[in-house]
């Protein structure tokens, strides 16, 4: 019987372990734990339980992991073995949750102080972005130029929460801070609301609108009401600006009564002429070349270590902010030049044996895969891409996967894909455009993808000349051992 005690033990701790990188993950939300197992079906959750998963260790995972340790000790100990198993099920949720509880009222004093604070600084602008994608590039960018005449305080990266923005003011905001650049983001219906109740904006950007995380959201016009809380918070000087080129921010353009501004690629769109645009665009493998235009007909000529032809959008609403700001788009040239590839993120590094590695793993939507796989284009080798399926996308998301997999098809030689959610889905998308059914595999065995790419690679490619040119697109989270395997000094 102690064996059998051991063992279970052993085996709880490891479950555990899974259950807490999970619930990390899913920053400790029940909707999007929902969401996750929604998309799943039963059996691949019971196989995904056994998977090896190890949680970043903070002060609140360890307190959390020592109180289920102790506790199934207790239950070993006191309760019999069938009752430890039941019991098992339900307390590690339960624990969880009684951890939230003062982690909700701690939030709750910070974000009161946070405001009280913010209050303080009355001649403080503050700009808020908001967007199912883009925003942090467009946070990043605008942070950039802003920069070059103004002192500027931005939120870090994934720090774009209520209490994130709140214990930033608390830290960092001080009297010669003239602009505060503020990233918002949402999962459900008034969560923009509170982060803007807290650093009151008085410009507001909306990069884009999709079907991103629409499992939490419910709906898509759930997604664009939230989305718009941004724009709905502003003063009644306020200023909004949207992204023309995204047909839902321009609905909401077209319908906002209230100072305004559109960028948009193209001169005009659905006859409204664009505040900014773009004209002489060309796309290469390591850089964006294009004349910025205002309204008036008046350019500047940007030449950006900037990857893929996406980009170019969030570069515009970054510089329809700053030409409000009184930025000539001479100054705004001269400021990108100071702009990195790793800020949009997606970024070319050197990898192995000659390959060319794109790392587009800070996060993923429907739309930015796509446009990542548009740029793929560019290379003249051989071309690949390794992905999990895309999460919370709700009712839209066999659909959304057959479409990346019929763009895949199009453009790509071979495909590993690292989740099976979706795997059938993308894999006769693939399939239906040409792509051999046994070019398009799923694997999570960073060895095993490291391995597929050399074989292949070395089976298909008849010259040093096109070796050269082999390109491999890391989309998304991929495991971090094979990001080491392939880039050089990662």
């Amino acid at each position: 019987m102690e064996i059998i005690t051991i063992i279970w033990f052993l085996i709880f701790a490891k479950l555990l372990l899974f259950w807490l990188w999970l619930w990390q993950l899913k920053e400790y939300r029940f909707d999007r734990l929902r969401a996750h197992f929604e998309a799943m079906a039963f059996g691949k959750i019971i196989s995904g339980f056994w998977r090896i998963k190890y949680p970043k260790f903070t002060n609140k995972i360890s307190l959390i992991f020592l109180t289920c340790l102790i506790i199934e000790a207790l239950f070993i100990f006191y309760l019999p073995f069938f009752w430890v198993i039941f019991s098992t099920i339900f307390f590690i949720p339960l624990v969880i949750l009684l951890f939230q509880i003062p982690t909700f009222l701690w939030q709750k004093i910070v974000i009161n102080k946070a405001t009280l604070r913010r209050a303080q600084f009355k001649d403080l602008l503050v700009i808020g972005i908001t967007g199912s994608y883009g925003k942090t590039s467009v946070k990043e960018f605008l942070t950039v130029i802003l920069s070059s005449k103004f002192k500027v305080l931005s939120t870090p990266a994934h720090q774009n929460t209520d209490i994130a923005i709140a214990q930033l003011i608390l830290k960092k905001l001080t009297k010669d801070i003239e602009i505060f650049i503020v990233e918002m983001a949402a999962y459900k219906k008034g969560e923009i609301t509170s982060p803007c109740l807290l650093a009151k904006p008085k410009i507001g950007i909306l990069t884009a609108i999709n079907e991103q995380h629409l499992s939490t959201y419910g709906s898509l016009e759930n997604t664009i009401q939230t989305k718009y809380e941004l724009i709905g918070s502003l003063p009644k000087d306020g200023l909004a600006i949207f992204n023309g080129d995204n047909s839902y921010c321009h609905q909401l353009y077209k319908t906002n009564q209230n100072k305004k501004r559109i960028y948009s690629i193209q001169p005009s769109i659905g006859g409204f002429p664009a505040d900014i645009h773009v004209i002489n665009l060309t796309v290469n493998k390591e850089f964006l070349t294009f004349k910025l235009v205002n309204k008036k007909g008046e350019s500047s000529t940007l030449n950006l270590n900037l990857l893929g032809k996406h980009n170019v959008s969030n570069i515009l609403a970054a510089a329809c902010c700053a030409v409000e700001l009184g930025m000539s788009l001479e100054e705004i040239a001269s400021a990108c030049q100071k702009i990195e590839s790793r800020q949009s993120g997606i970024r070319l590094s050197k990898g192995t044996g000659d390959l060319n590695v794109i790392d587009a793993t800070y996060s993923a939507n429907p739309d930015g895969v796509m446009s990542h796989l548009e740029y793929l284009k560019i290379w003249s080798g051989k071309k690949i891409i390794i992905m999990p399926c895309l999460i919370e996308l709700g009712q839209a998301s066999k659909k959304i996967h057959k479409e990346i997999g019929r763009k895949i098809g199009q453009i790509c030689d071979l495909a590993v894909i690292t989740s099976r959610e979706r795997f059938q889905e993308l894999s006769e998308g693939a399939t239906e455009k040409g792509m051999k059914r046994e070019n398009i595999l799923f694997t999570d065995n960073p060895k095993e993808i490291f391995e597929k790419i050399n074989s292949f690679l070395k089976y298909n490619s008849s010259s040093k000349s096109s070796t050269e040119e082999n390109v491999v697109l890391l989309e998304s989270r991929v495991p971090d051992r094979l990001v080491s395997l392939l880039i050089i000094n990662d």
